[in-house]
């Protein structure tokens, strides 16, 4: 769904309020750069994505007040966090199917079994 770019236009980056002209432009050094990506434990990608998904992707972050690049962070941030969690689940589940096979042994796979069920 395309919706209008009313939004976008309002947008201070999107509209030039925030400068298009070279008197608003500064080169940073390259150290600079790399010492805030390290201290942030960022890393520069490239993702090539629907420019209708990126104008969809501006109008949501705009309506919650915040720019799409890191709302698109805190996105695949949460997505990976819940992958994990299903991933770990998963795998206590078929432990337990090998335990129940096994007779229910007890020791140190029973332990952290259980210590795994509390974090989950």
């Amino acid at each position: 769904m395309c919706m209008t770019n009313e939004r976008l236009e309002t947008d201070p980056w999107d509209n030039g309020t925030l400068g298009r002209s070279e008197e608003h432009v500064a080169v940073v050094a390259p150290e600079e750069c790399k010492a805030v990506d390290d201290s942030l434990g960022l890393q520069l990608v490239s993702i090539r994505l629907q420019k209708s998904l990126i104008a969809n992707l501006k109008i949501v972050a705009a309506h919650h007040g915040i720019a799409y690049q890191p709302m698109i962070r805190d996105l695949l941030n949460r997505f990976v966090v819940s992958e994990l969690k299903n991933m770990m689940y998963e795998l206590v589940q078929e432990a337990e199917r090998q335990q129940a096979e096994a007779g229910g042994a007890v020791g140190p796979v029973s332990e952290f079994l259980e210590r795994e069920r509390k974090h989950a």
